[in-house]
């Protein structure tokens, strides 16, 4: 790594440790890991905790590993680890070989389990879970032991043998480790390191019907793996305690060590995958890739990149301190990452007929640019005629000095094209506008008014003859207060306004659209075509609208 590269890495409290462990010689290289439950779909949250591993791992030449941590079976699913191989790699990762499963050493994590019983370390348990939750005191209160605590080695090692071989029904044995039932940390008073689980593993079969526990695993795998450093976020800060006792009682060389940083907690989302599985399972979102969920794929189908993520990864930092994130952070780096790379196109999303009776019959092709500061994303033709859509909300009948848009008697340019004047109206029984016939300058295309008279307003439109019918999708926050999981009830938050479905035209130009491309529809806001897109109807998702107005609609509210 050079001087330059070094100077330009973005610090925190886990880069220096690495590099002062590389410094001391502590270690002479850096392995990672990102290690998901397959028990649901990627979030933002997991997003930063990918960037961070994965990000170490490249800059100081390092390795990372994705493994799984697949020790409950009753909740994994192959979706699920498909989902998250498929999101490591659409943002911009790559593991270090083979995926790695913590059900790969389960034979391994079997026999070290036996060392902690050989030890007097470990004893099987036959209390039900409600009686270890009350042995196990309060915050307050020490813990007592089990009366099946004292047994024997050899008592042990046959009931252990017994689980194994499917001799208990589940619920009615498990095997804990024997550390400190007075410990202050709860989570030393006797743990559990095997449950019975009568299930089919989506890697092992039925091989196994006791599955080890996530802190027994975890640290074992870690150091099976080779692992330096052991990232994960706050919640497991006293578990660090357990992690290193294991290693230290059972004969392994390697003994890695586990640093923790803060989670990220997103305003108006829920970063709990039980609540987001919640949001599924209900209905209360279409699956787990809803573009208003804070998963993974849901963001990227809602138009988000990868490299907009990455940005917001790294501009949040790795801290120690718990916080939340606003909304507006994250929205941020997609609008910088759009406005720059995004084409730009028009649509009409709420569409009201608009008549230029002096134009001839008959279409002109105009020629509008890809991206007003970026000629090199070259231009398209934008068929134009005597008939077009226009904006609802861009018209008014009577308006005063600062509206800026078609006024009845008064000249506003269309985008790319000429300047129009309102001349009259067409109205329903209702009094809904239903046509507003316009006279245009036909010596203005692109240009002022040759007698110099000024005409401020610029508004978009489709070509009626020409417009592509779409299903424009306004997505918004799937919650109305900033922190939900807050609330007693977090459904009863849900944003009735999340999602709104509008049915416009797009211009000619985005027929062929492609799935997941951002486009910026010009005065509208950043969207892209959605997979439920077909030949005959397309279907398209807001990503962001070209300024955060949430914030000045919650004050004013």
């Amino acid at each position: 790594m050079t001087m330059n590269e070094a100077d330009a890495r973005p610090t925190n409290f886990i880069r220096q440790i690495i590099d002062e462990d590389l410094a001391t010689g502590k270690h002479d290289s850096v392995q990672t890991r990102f290690p998901p439950e397959p028990n649901g779909y990627l979030h933002i949250g997991h997003a930063k905790s990918i960037c961070l591993n994965f990000g170490i791992a490249k800059d100081y030449q390092g390795k990372c590993n994705l493994r799984f941590d697949d020790t409950n079976p009753v909740k994994e699913d192959i979706e699920y680890i498909n989902s998250i191989q498929k999101d490591v790699q659409w943002l911009g990762f790559q593991w270090e070989g083979s995926i790695h499963y913590s059900s790969d050493y389960f034979d391994q994590l079997y026999q070290y389990a036996i060392e902690l019983i050989n030890k007097g370390l470990a004893y099987v348990d036959e209390l039900s879970a409600e009686e270890i939750r009350e042995y196990r005191g309060t915050l307050k209160e020490p813990g007592k032991n089990s009366p099946y605590r004292s047994r024997s080695v050899e008592e042990n090692l046959a009931l252990f043998e017994k689980m194994r071989a499917g001799g208990f029904d589940e619920g009615k044995a498990c095997l804990r480790a024997k550390i400190d039932m007075a410990s202050p940390f709860i989570v030393m008073r006797d743990p559990v390191l095997y449950r019975i689980k009568f299930a089919e593993h989506h890697q092992t079969g039925n091989k196994w019907c006791i599955y080890p526990m996530y802190d027994f695993t975890h640290c074992i795998s870690d150091a099976l793996e080779n692992i330096t450093h052991s990232l994960c976020t706050l919640e497991f800060q006293d578990n660090r305690r357990l992690y290193d006792w294991v290693l230290d009682n059972i004969t392994i060389p390697c003994h890695p060590r586990q640093y923790e940083f803060s989670r990220l907690n997103l305003e108006y989302t829920v970063m709990s995958k039980r609540k987001l599985n919640q949001l599924v399972t209900e209905n209360i979102v279409n699956g787990w890739d809803d573009p208003r969920m804070p998963t993974i794929s849901g963001l990227r189908r809602r138009g988000y990149t990868a490299e907009s993520i990455r940005e917001f990864c790294l501009r949040i930092g790795v801290t120690k301190q718990e916080n939340n994130v606003e909304m507006a952070a994250l929205e941020s780096c997609i609008r910088d990452d759009l406005n720059e790379n995004a084409p730009r196109a028009m649509a009409v999303i709420d569409p009201v007929r608009l008549v230029i009776e002096n134009m001839p019959e008959g279409e002109e092709i105009l020629v509008a640019p890809n991206h007003p500061n970026k000629p090199e994303m070259g231009t398209r033709e934008v068929p134009f005629s005597r008939e077009i859509y226009i904006d609802r909300a861009d018209f008014k009948e009577e308006a005063n000095r600062q509206y800026k848009r078609l006024v009845l008697g008064k000249e506003v340019r269309l985008r790319n094209a000429y300047v129009i004047k309102a001349e009259r109206v067409e109205k329903d029984e209702q009094g809904e506008i239903t046509t507003i016939y316009c006279t245009y300058d036909a010596e203005t295309l692109n240009k002022d008014p040759a007698d110099g008279r000024k005409v401020k307003g610029v508004i978009h439109w489709v070509s009626i003859p020409h417009a592509i019918p779409a299903e424009i999708r306004l997505y918004d926050r799937l919650f109305s207060v900033p922190n939900p999981a807050a609330e007693d009830d977090f459904l009863s938050t849900i944003n009735p306004e999340s999602l709104v479905i509008r049915e416009g035209f797009v211009e000619r130009s985005l027929k062929d659209a492609a799935i997941e491309k951002a486009y910026q529809f010009e005065r509208e806001g950043y969207f892209c075509a959605d997979k439920l897109s077909t030949a005959d109807k397309l279907v398209f998702n807001r990503t962001v609208g070209l300024r955060d107005t949430w914030a000045k609609i919650s004050q004013q509210g």
